[in-house]
């Protein structure tokens, strides 16, 4: 038990890895990594009477060997947390102390440090993403023929099948791959650039040498791992990278709100609910109740992911000029927590998509109880086929079919609208013919199955594939 307050995406709901890449430790062992690049590139590109090679084995050689009590007195003192890791980081490297930083500005190790530790969650959450999308293909490939009632309106319509339905959701998911994907290919380094961003130190260092300069920044995203370094920046690079950031992630949160929602939906309807532990505990009062707690979390979540995107697009909007300061406290919370919610929402995603229960008489009940009116269409053109008007069988079938209703609502009564249009002598049909027209519940289904089996096969089983050597399966296992 904590005397103080707990973050409960850290106590309760995220995975290990997620919480160690957004850790202080990976932080600032990020921070020298990126001081340890500075001073090498530095180096190679010629400032040799400034740097040698025994700093820059110094430096490497104190990686992870942090006194977080000596920088946090140091911070304490001067008010600035990366000078006093500048500091700490010296006393563990005597002989590299005085060229540590050189040319930098903070947001050098800062927002590089944030876009490594970006990129790698990204990489975490894709991972997740991959896995719900394996769920969902499997789950769909298992019910693409098993019809049950489309709802438009939350009203009961035409049926399609659980596959079908869930090929919406898989379709979703790819999209938010594809936005992940985009913004992950066009991730690049701040790089070197300097204090407002204009290079001007490094430019002063290489004597003049915009060439070398080019180079510098270059190079130094380069060793952090990146493709390249940003064209241009401010002191920090723009805040309107971190909305494209936000929204994809809050995109990801929209997808798994909206199937959350809809299995609570189904779940009240007893015809697919998500799995249910045997030992689960659904209501503290009523002791038959299977509440859908996962998909109930995972919504209330993405509810949170969904409007950090306000944050981000305020933060950019007030950055004046080349940086202010009122971006940092905010985003030292608001990124973090946009992938600790995302990976916390992803492992519900997983955790839930893994053992769905389906439950097929009850969804052929609901669906009989509803397939006389959706019959309706096809036992009119039957009867114009036989000789009948189309104008007098619509009006007899709309008169029968509103008495139906009537006692089905006000009553509570069957659905009777087949046995009063057989018992109609301007009908040309025995009951028997037209609970034939209805007894196959797939016909009235149209090209769900078909559709489900295409998509599978065309698009989502070959999009899958290009990942099966580079996905793991994340251990679908929840904490509470």
């Amino acid at each position: 038990m904590s005397s103080v307050y707990q973050e409960p995406l850290v106590s309760r709901y995220t995975s290990k890895e997620m919480q160690v890449l957004f850790s202080e430790d990976t932080k600032f062992q990020t921070w020298r990594k990126c001081w340890v690049a500075l001073a090498e590139a530095q180096y190679e590109l010629g400032l040799t009477d400034l740097i040698n090679q025994q700093m820059i084995r110094e430096m490497k050689d104190n990686m992870t060997n942090i006194d977080l009590a000596v920088a946090a007195e140091k911070e304490k003192e001067i008010r600035h947390d990366v000078m006093a890791h500048v500091y700490e980081f010296g006393t563990k490297c005597p002989s590299a102390e005085k060229i540590i930083h050189l040319g930098a500005t903070s947001q050098y190790v800062v927002c590089n440090t944030d876009l490594i530790l970006q990129r790698k969650g990204l990489m975490l959450i894709k991972n997740s993403l991959l896995n719900v999308i394996s769920n969902l293909i499997n789950f769909c490939e298992q019910y693409k023929d098993l019809p049950t009632l489309g709802f438009t309106h939350y009203q009961p319509a035409q049926p399609t099948t659980v596959g079908k339905r869930n090929t919406l959701y898989l379709h979703d998911l790819f999209c938010d791959l594809d936005y992940l994907e985009f913004f992950e290919q066009r991730l690049l380094a701040r790089g070197a650039k300097g204090t407002v961003g204009t290079q001007a130190t490094f430019l002063q260092l290489f004597k003049g040498d915009h060439e070398k300069v080019r180079a510098l920044d270059n190079l130094v995203a380069e060793k952090l791992g990146f493709t390249g370094s940003l064209p241009v920046t401010g002191q920090t690079y723009s805040r309107k990278q971190d909305i494209k950031l936000a929204e994809l992630l809050s995109g990801i949160g929209a997808t798994a709100h909206k199937f959350g929602v809809d299995l609570r939906l189904l779940s009240n309807l007893k015809v697919q609910e998500e799995p249910f532990a045997k030992n689960q505990t659904g209501s503290s009062a009523m002791a038959y109740k299977r509440n859908p707690m996962r998909s109930e979390r995972m919504t209330g979540l993405a509810r949170k992911l969904i409007n950090l995107v306000n944050d981000f697009n305020a933060t950019y909007a007030n950055q004046w000029f080349e940086r202010t300061l009122d971006d940092s406290a905010i985003r030292r919370m608001d990124i973090p927590q946009s992938f600790l919610l995302t990976d916390a929402i992803l492992k519900l995603f997983v955790n839930i998509t893994s053992d769905m229960v389906v439950y097929p008489k009850q969804i052929e009940r609901q669906i009989r109880a509803e397939l006389p009116f959706m019959a309706t269409e096809k036992i009119l053109m039957a009867a114009v086929s036989r000789g009948q008007s189309r104008q007098l069988m619509h009006e007899v079938v709309k008169e029968h079919s509103v008495d139906a209703g009537k006692k089905v609502k006000m009553e509570a009564e069957e659905n009777d609208l087949l046995e009063r249009l057989a018992e109609d002598d301007r009908v040309p049909f025995s009951l028997d013919e037209l609970n034939g027209m209805t007894s196959d519940l797939l016909e009235f289904t149209g090209r769900a199955s078909q559709q489900t089996t295409e998509y599978l096969e065309e698009i989502a089983k070959p999009r899958l594939s290009d990942y099966q050597e580079t996905f793991a399966k994340v251990d679908a296992q929840l904490n509470v």
